[in-house]
């Protein structure tokens, strides 16, 4: 679905005519004195160059049609702070390297979220070890602070790491894989999070 987003994309872009240097230099001007018709089609005419940055950073993890979104809103921003500026850089200097800021962003940001994800996968994952473990050793389920014992890690942190795997089971219920984190062999996750004992 995102491909074909980014080939409607591509079919409108073909009808916008780019700025040419003479007319980008009128429409500066006329952005300079607020009208909004002027920075509309500096925009426009600008829509092009931020295609062709967000075509650099194509591959990084971030999909396509957002790279073009975060070009594109990134320029529409740099259009109306350019025309606030007195005696700054180039405008396509000056466009460039907003463009380009707002797509690292979106690249770094998307790289914390993997990480953040890979993170939350690893402690779900020693959890269930160690409770298994402990079952193993007791001969039933570990409570709470057995965990938090054995794991050299507070009450609060084990409740912490079990909050975390349910908010992630929210928020991502139709893309990961659910058995992963709510059936985690002898850890039962409940809801109420005011609720003093967790039956693990």
């Amino acid at each position: 679905m995102h491909d074909d987003f980014y080939q409607m994309y591509l079919e409108e872009m073909g009808n916008i005519p780019p700025c040419t240097r003479e007319e980008q230099g009128m429409l500066l001007k006329e952005a300079a004195e607020g009208r909004k018709e002027a920075k509309k089609r500096l925009v426009e005419g600008n829509l092009r160059a931020a295609l062709e940055y967000a075509r650099e950073y194509d591959g990084r993890g971030v999909l396509m049609t957002d790279l073009v979104q975060e070009a594109n809103m990134a320029l529409m921003m740099a259009v109306e702070e350019y025309a606030k500026i007195e005696n700054g850089p180039e405008f396509d200097v000056f466009i460039g390297q907003e463009i380009r800021k707002a797509l690292e962003a979106a690249v770094e940001e998307q790289e914390s979220a993997c990480q953040t994800g890979e993170e939350l996968a690893a402690r779900v994952n020693v959890l269930q070890k160690v409770s298994q473990i402990l079952a193993g050793e007791l001969g039933r389920e570990a409570t709470v602070e057995e965990l938090a014992d054995k794991m050299k890690m507070t009450v609060e942190e084990i409740k912490g790491i079990m909050r975390i795997a349910m908010d992630a089971m929210s928020m991502n219920a139709e893309t990961m894989d659910l058995e992963a984190l709510a059936g985690v062999e002898g850890i039962e996750i409940t809801e109420d999070e005011e609720a003093e004992d967790y039956e693990v």
